[in-house]
């Protein structure tokens, strides 16, 4: 799929303008500069065209921020590989010299490359748009994307400069939908890097730091007849405990990612496990009802015959016995050990999750579990449980008539949900039961006879 790149220096609005023309709020948009650092991709379609639409972060060096040289090589790294370049600058401040600089730069690469001055909004910055065209740029576009102005020039000027779609083409080659994985967890357990070594090359910043990755960004995989959408999403922490505004936005992207998501992959790190964060970020995922795989990352640090898998299995589900459902794995980004595995694992558990058991099943296993162990509720009294149907997929959701209205006690619940997994399955996603009390029987009046 052909790709159209958009860059420039901080704060000229670029994740701005990639929202508008996606048509939808994507990537992060902050006042301060800097808030993109990955690059940011989504499919786009213009005038029955498809292509892949990529924001970058910003070309410059700034000693106040660690990452700007490796942000500024990522960025010409995805102008290298795009067909079509949007230089976007700020109209308000006017051309300065590294823009002419990166221009030439651009120019050099022998691609379609477009002017786009931006926040263009008014009649007062119009004086300041002369500079520009000391560029000498053939397709020049004065724009401001936060108010949607001049916008459908620049798509038609796009358009016109892919190449005419194949017939049939789609926006989503082979009429596939990739199943979605966000990699979740705390900040500094190698998610970039493992995300990376899935995708088989460096498309995310590596970084000790915490807070590398502020934005969350996703890239299409394909493995064969096998297509995925890998998200990589922002380490997850307390925002009392997060002083950078930007790092709280891509925090708050990461927790809404989550239900957009597929699958769920949650990594952990060999360094330190599972901590409280590690537990909190568990529970976001268990609370979603999402599909859940567990990457234990970094276990080349560990010395052989040190634990067993087992053991340290044990130690995470003993701590977060809540998602115990989810398969377990140990895994190195820096080697690349297991690392392919998540990729089945996660079709796995997406296709577990949408299992659907008969209403007679379910009673005959009801009846039998109830003989073995009659229904408790929460203040200790039995019950009994007349009626199981699923009512439900992603996740497994059980509608359970009883004979009072009463709750099940937590113990037993617990071992009923163990044995439906026993039962029918289930691996990977949570289970939700819901009890449903008999409905109150109506009150008939008496007949009166006719005299």
């Amino acid at each position: 799929m052909r790709q159209v790149v958009i860059v420039g220096f901080p704060n000229a609005g670029k994740s701005t303008l990639f929202n508008r023309l996606i048509r939808k709020r994507k990537a992060l948009v902050h006042s301060l500069p800097g808030m993109t650092r990955d690059h940011v991709s989504a499919p786009c379609i213009l005038d029955g065209k498809p292509f892949e639409l990529v924001d970058t972060g910003g070309f410059v060096d700034n000693a106040s921020e660690p990452l700007s040289a490796q942000v500024k090589k990522a960025a010409w790294k995805s102008a290298q590989a795009g067909d079509i370049i949007l230089l976007t600058m700020d109209g308000r401040r006017g051309l300065i010299p590294a823009e002419e600089e990166l221009f030439r730069d651009l120019k050099k690469l022998g691609k379609p490359l477009f002017a786009v001055v931006n926040k263009i909004d008014s009649e007062a910055l119009e004086p300041l748009s002369g500079d520009y065209y000391r560029l000498g740029a053939e397709r020049m576009f004065f724009v401001s994307a936060e108010h949607n102005l001049g916008i459908s020039a620049l798509e038609e000027a796009i358009a016109d400069a892919l190449p005419a779609a194949a017939p049939g083409a789609s926006a989503e080659p082979d009429g596939l939908k990739p199943l979605k994985i966000a990699v979740i967890g705390r900040t500094n357990v190698g998610k970039s890097s493992l995300a990376n070594r899935l995708c088989g090359e460096e498309r995310f910043i590596v970084h000790e730091l915490p807070g590398t990755t502020r934005d969350s960004s996703d890239i299409l995989i394909r493995m064969g007849p096998r297509a995925f959408i890998l998200v990589d999403t922002a380490g997850i922490r307390k925002l009392g405990r997060v002083s950078d505004e930007r790092e709280s936005a891509g925090v708050i992207k990461a927790k809404k990612n989550i239900p957009l998501a597929d699958v769920l992959c949650l990594v952990l790190s060999t360094e330190e496990f599972p901590t409280r964060q590690d537990a909190a970020v568990a529970q976001l995922a268990y609370e979603s009802g999402k599909p859940l795989v567990v990457a234990l990352n970094k276990w080349d640090l560990v010395p052989e015959d040190e634990m067993t898998l087992q053991e340290v299995k044990d130690v995470v589900y003993g701590r977060l016995d809540f998602i115990n459902y989810a398969p377990f794995l140990t895994v190195s980004a820096l080697t690349g050990k297991r690392v392919m595995r998540i990729f089945d694992l996660a079709e796995e558990v997406y296709r577990d999750a949408q299992l659907k058991v008969g209403t007679s099943k379910l009673n005959k296993f009801m009846e039998t579990m109830s003989a073995a162990r009659p229904p408790l509720s929460k203040s200790g009294k039995r019950f009994r449980i007349k009626y199981v149907t699923q009512t439900g997929i992603l996740p497994p959701t059980f509608f359970l008539f009883a004979s009072a209205g009463a709750s099940l006690a937590p113990a037993y619940e617990k071992n009923l949900v163990h044995k439906l997994r026993e039962a029918f399955g289930f691996r990977g996603s949570p289970i939700r039961l819901v009890i449903r009390p008999p409905k109150p029987r109506r009150k008939t009046r008496p007949k009166t006879r006719k005299k």
